[in-house]
């Protein structure tokens, strides 16, 4: 029985005290065949569309490939976990602070240490923004520390909080389909397929905003001219 509202995003299923559920994240590994990768098919075809303007995109701001094929392989993880959440009985990892900041905060960690040992002179820089006055540098320096200790949080929960809403919205106009006449369950089930089709462009338009947020911070740190 649900005991309030978020309670359908708690994991609750269990073996010898194991959360199942977070399993769901390497659902996307289990239901893509190697030989698919090795073998062009449209599956491959589909992905390169997908993929290749992110990369182009990506080397843009970030000539290192190394770091584009990171970038890549999180959009990948990121999308797959939204989209899978949409289907019935799958639990959404990314709907959870404890999954998104776990890849945020890593992320951001890196690219500070990064960016404070090897590019020290830019990173002070970074913190007066080119023409303050003055007078306004030392309050310059104090608003720049605070939202770059704040990306990560930021990221985390812009992520989860997109994930939640779209799948409270769902979960409440379907708790209201028992008690509704014909015509109008005809309504809400239009609808709900509607909002289905919503999520799902949620769920990409997320992972991608995700991303790019990441490499324009690891861009700031990593890339100086």
């Amino acid at each position: 029985m649900m005991t309030n509202l978020f309670s359908v995003f708690d994991p609750t299923s269990s073996i010898l005290s194991l959360q199942l559920n977070w399993l769901s994240a390497t659902l996307g590994l289990a239901i893509i065949p190697i030989s698919i990768w090795v073998i062009p098919s449209r599956f491959t075809s589909s992905f390169s569309l997908l993929l290749m303007p992110l990369h182009k995109e990506f080397k843009m701001l970030m000539p290192q490939k190394g770091m584009n094929l990171l970038f890549l392989s999180l959009f990948l993880l990121i999308m797959f976990n939204n989209t899978l959440g949409l289907l019935p009985y799958i639990f959404t990892g990314t709907s959870h602070m404890i999954m998104t900041l776990s890849l945020a905060l890593p992320l951001w960690i890196s690219f500070m240490l990064y960016g404070w040992i090897n590019n020290t002179n830019h990173m002070f820089t970074h913190l007066v923004p080119q023409g303050t006055p003055v007078p306004l540098m030392s309050f310059m320096v104090c608003i720049e520390t605070i939202s770059n200790v704040i990306r990560p949080g930021t990221l985390a929960i812009r992520l989860a909080a997109n994930m939640i809403a779209g799948h409270l919205l769902l979960t409440l106009l379907g708790n209201q389909g028992p008690s509704l006449s014909l015509i109008i369950l005809s309504g809400l089930i239009i609808t709900q397929i509607l909002l289905l089709m919503l999520e799902s462009a949620v769920a990409v338009i997320q992972a991608y905003v995700f991303v790019i947020l990441s490499v324009l911070y690891s861009s700031e740190v990593t890339y100086v001219k």
